[in-house]
Parts: structure tokens; C-alpha cells; sequence
């Protein structure tokens, strides 16, 4: 048994889960295409646990802030994080197009088939916008936030119980005491949940490579392989600075939570890993309150992944298509851009949704070239999935310190041990020899 220990771990249970479905997609593509419903049903698992966990962790930490008007503080240091990385995040996308003409001598012609293809997408794009968004934060009833799944709805009814309970004095104290206990039935639910992440993340890589394969990916690899390198770039580079200048180093980092970005890998989602990484962002020394609220604001305000596809994406389409864009026109959709990936979050499509939406402000681009993306989306969506799940456990520890709610010393000791020393090295303290 011994030689064979390492199996135990999740994270090469996921590897093994990710490897065997990229083999049987290619061996037996039909069989591959027919395993959808293990990735799906994963990520469901895990999204029916995200509302209660946003809630309780947010309402218990609200409640029991000794100065409420500190939500306010951390919210707005957070917004403006949030705006100037997904701003550079754009930047990078355009600068990196504009050097490498990713879409150069693809020579696009429109056709009929094409154009009815992204139709669909241009009537939902018409839908979306900012005062629908800001429109959706608030619920129709207080338990359909939680129906419907919507983390910013949740996100406005956690912070009002928890204002709620802190005026109430020690009966709101025992309100919030139920509320924490209930959390912890919770997080013990998602513990039991995330060991079916190797079959979802077999599944949900089999249908991937099952059904748009290696045909798809060939055809546009170039246009796949840099919109990764630039994610790339800007994860340990801009993020890696970040992280330098708050004190902590990203492959530590990134090496605590590598479990998580397995799981987000896998089933191209990045939500199937956020309530364990609300988890581990407050055993990183992050104050609870800090992590519920940025931790799930950042998934509709910081798609740093979701910026760097749009200007790449919009880019190649209008190189693909022989456009010429002035610099004005440019800038004007990376301030369309800036919008659009916020309005259209949580919609289903929003990759092509928020695309449609910032192609419309410049119509010389064929609406119809959004088709030549349609084979590969589901290899973009893997890697904005990764970049804006990375992106948001930065954001956080980073806020956290920006407002003195970071336990640094904590910190650096979890990521030099790692979670699981880091685990075995509290049982020791807990129960010493």
C-alpha cells in the first residue's frame, strides 16, 4: 500500500479523472460525447451547496463586525481591485492580439448558415446590459436568490440578515451562532461532495474531447495555445506581482490550492470549486466577512480570464475577417468590454453573450464570424474558467490585507507547509504527545 499512498490524494484522483477522459474522447468519441451528464451532475452537486454557504458565511460574518460600515469599506476596496485588474486584464488581451494577429490570412467569408448560428446569441445580447444587471441583484422573494442561483442575489440577502441580526443584540448574537452551526453542516456537505470530483471531471473531459475533439482544436490551436500563454502571462505575472507586493508568492499560492484548479480544470466550471476555495481563503488567515463578500462579488465584477478572451476573441474576429479597426474603435470596446462581462454574468453562453454584446459597437466585424468560435469555445471556457478562479483567490487575500483582515503570520505559515501539513501541524498544537 505504501508505494501507492499518493492515490489517496484528491488532486491525483482528478489528474487520473482528466487523463482517462481526454483518452476516451479521442478513442471513442461518441461514448465520450455520451458522458456529459457525470461532469454535469458534479457541477449541480456542487452549485446546489454555493447559496447556503455564501449566505451563512457572509450573514455570521456581517453580524458580528464590530463596525458595520467596514462591509461598505471592504466592498468598495474591492470594486476598485476588481476594475483596475480586469482593466489590465483587458489590455493585455489587445496589446497580445495586435502583436501576434492570431486571426492574420484567416480570410472569413460570411454565409447564411453562419449568421443564423450567432443570431441567438445577438437577441440574448440585447437582453443584458447594465440596468438589467443591477435590476437582477434584487431577488423577487427572499428564498428564490437561492433558487435561482443567482451569487449576488444571495450576496444582498446575506448582508441584509446579517445587519439584521446585529441589531437585535444577544438574540441577534444566537441568531448568528444557528446560522454558523447550520454552516458547518454545510462545508461538511461540500467535503462529501468534492470526492466525486475525479468521475465529474473524467465525464465532463470526455464530452469535451468526445465532441468538438481534435478536429475543432486543430483547426484554431494557434488562436487556443495563445489566448493560454497570455492567461498565463498574466496570472504569474500580473497576479504574481500582486501577490509579491502583498507579501505572498503566487506558485505557494497556487500550489495550496492546486486541488481547486484540478477541480475547475476538469469540469470547466469555476464555480465547482468556490465554496473550497471560501474554505481555504479563511484558512489562509483571511477574515470570514472579507472572503464572503469578495470572494463572490469577484465572480461577476473580476473575469480577469473573461477580459482577456473578449479583446483576444473580438481582435481575431475582426483580423479573421479582414476589419480594419481604428484606435478609437478600439478603445471604445475595451470600454464596452468593461460592461458587457459584468452584464451578462451567470447567463447561460455568456462567453459568446458578452462577445455578441461588444461585436454590436463595432458592425464592420461580421456578427456572423462568431461561428469560427464555436468548435473551440469549450477549450476557451476551461481557461477563462481557471484565470478568473485564480484571479479571485488573489483578489481576496489581497483585499483582506488592503484592510488589515489578514492574518499574515497565518499565511505564510499555511503556504509553507501546504494545507496538509498545515493540517497535521494544528492536530499536533490540538493534541500534543
Amino acid at each position: 500500500m505504501g508505494p501507492f499512498r499518493f492515490l489517496k490524494q484528491l488532486y491525483v484522483q482528478v489528474l487520473i479523472g482528466i487523463g482517462l477522459g481526454v483518452v476516451v474522447g479521442l478513442v471513442w468519441p461518441a461514448f465520450g460525447a455520451s458522458l456529459e451528464p457525470l461532469g454535469k451532475a458534479f457541477v449541480n452537486l456542487v452549485k446546489m451547496m454555493i447559496g447556503p454557504v455564501i449566505f451563512c458565511t457572509v450573514a455570521v460574518g456581517v453580524a458580528r463586525m464590530n463596525d458595520l460600515k467596514s462591509v461598505g469599506r471592504v466592498g468598495v476596496k474591492a470594486l476598485v481591485y476588481f476594475e483596475v485588474v480586469s482593466t489590465l486584464a483587458l489590455i493585455l488581451g489587445w496589446i497580445v492580439a495586435e502583436v501576434f494577429q492570431p486571426g492574420a490570412g484567416f480570410n472569413y467569408v460570411e454565409s447564411a448558415a453562419d449568421l443564423a448560428k450567432a443570431q441567438g446569441y445577438v437577441a440574448k445580447a440585447h437582453e443584458t446590459g447594465v440596468v438589467p444587471f443591477l435590476m437582477g441583484v434584487i431577488p423577487t422573494t427572499y428564498v428564490s436568490a437561492f433558487s435561482d442561483g443567482n451569487l449576488l442575489q444571495v450576496l444582498l440577502v446575506a448582508i441584509l440578515t446579517g445587519f439584521g441580526c446585529a441589531r437585535l443584540g444577544p438574540f441577534g448574537d444566537k441568531a448568528a451562532d444557528a446560522i454558523n452551526a447550520v454552516a458547518k453542516v454545510f462545508f461538511s456537505i461540500i467535503h462529501i461532495v468534492v470526492r466525486f470530483a475525479p468521475i465529474g471531471a473524467f465525464g465532463a473531459m470526455a464530452f469535451t474531447v468526445g465532441k468538438f475533439g481534435a478536429d475543432a482544436l486543430a483547426q484554431l490551436a494557434g488562436l487556443v495555445a495563445l489566448f493560454y500563454a497570455t492567461s498565463l502571462v498574466f496570472v504569474l505575472g500580473v497576479l504574481g506581482l500582486i501577490a509579491a507586493a502583498a507579501g505572498f508568492n503566487i506558485f505557494k499560492f497556487i500550489r495550496y490550492i492546486r486541488e481547486e484548479i484540478l477541480i475547475v480544470l476538469g469540469a470547466s466550471s469555476s464555480e465547482a470549486a468556490l465554496p473550497q476555495l471560501m474554505e481555504k481563503l479563511q484558512r489562509l488567515g483571511a477574515a470570514k466577512p472579507v472572503v464572503g463578500l469578495v470572494v463572490p462579488t469577484g465572480y461577476s465584477f473580476n473575469l480577469d480570464g473573461t477580459n482577456i478572451y473578449m479583446t483576444l476573441a473580438t481582435l481575431f474576429l475582426a483580423q479573421a475577417t479582414n476589419t480594419d479597426l481604428s484606435l478609437w474603435q478600439i478603445v471604445t470596446l475595451l470600454l464596452v468590454a468593461m460592461l458587457t462581462s459584468k452584464g451578462a454574468s451567470g447567463v447561460t453562453g455568456a462567453g459568446f453573450i458578452t462577445l455578441a454584446a461588444t461585436l454590436a459597437v463595432v458592425p464592420t466585424i461580421p456578427i456572423a464570424s462568431l461561428a469560427i468560435l464555436f468548435g473551440i469555445d469549450r477549450f476557451m471556457s476551461e481557461c477563462r474558467a481557471l484565470t478568473n478562479f485564480m484571479g479571485n483567490g488573489v483578489a481576496t487575500l489581497v483585499v483582506a490585507k488592503w484592510d488589515r483582515q489578514l492574518d499574515v503570520a497565518t499565511l505564510q505559515r499555511e503556504l509553507t507547509l501546504g494545507p496538509r501539513l498545515a493540517e497535521q501541524d494544528e492536530a499536533a498544537e490540538r493534541h500534543p504527545v
